[in-house]
């Protein structure tokens, strides 16, 4: 069986496939995704897509992010939501104490215009990683900043200050991909 599928096949597809077949199969990478109070349902669904084409370990939805099963998420994720393992967490800084008792090896990066950042392509990225992308407005909270062993950001060129979250993550996303020399 092809394990690559189409949006038209990934709607069509059984979830019992993943416990069965896929999970098992699709290597996982040591990535975790956080979305700290990510409100946009389309953000939120391109993330799980997003994190499926990187094959991320696993998806962390904090505070005021929706969750699955959302219609708007459904179709922007084009049913990876069944295929990403995920987790509701009451807040991004429980997500990340969470994964750092976990993984000490673990590098939390924010994605962030913070006095703090640096530029996305001088980071020196390692597995294990956890990427946290905030709040379409407010950003990432300072409380997660504060916790965060380092934060990137995108470098701007016009009269725009940012890129749209999933826009910036899948950026660093394919940096972290690039840099730890994984394929």
């Amino acid at each position: 069986m092809n394990f690559r599928m189409n949006a038209a096949q990934l709607r069509k597809a059984d979830p019992k496939l993943k416990i069965e077949n896929l999970k098992l199969k699709i290597k996982r990478r040591d990535i975790y995704i956080i979305l700290d109070n990510v409100l946009d349902t389309y953000n939120i669904g391109s993330v799980f897509r997003l994190a499926d084409a990187v094959a991320a370990k696993k998806l962390y939805l904090c505070g005021g992010t929706a969750t699955p099963p959302n219609p708007r998420i459904m179709k922007a994720s084009i049913n990876t939501t069944e295929w990403v393992d995920w987790e509701y967490v009451e807040t991004a800084k429980e997500s990340v104490s969470k994964l750092k008792v976990q993984n000490p090896k673990l590098k939390v990066v924010a994605i962030e215009q913070d006095k703090r950042s640096v530029p996305y392509d001088k980071f020196d990225y390692n597995l294990p990683v956890c990427l946290i992308v905030g709040n379409e407005t407010t950003g990432v909270s300072k409380e997660v900043l504060e916790m965060a062993d380092a934060i990137v950001e995108l470098p701007m060129f016009g009269v725009n200050i940012s890129l749209n979250v999933m826009v910036s993550l899948g950026i660093v996303l394919y940096e972290v991909i690039e840099k730890s020399k994984i394929s």
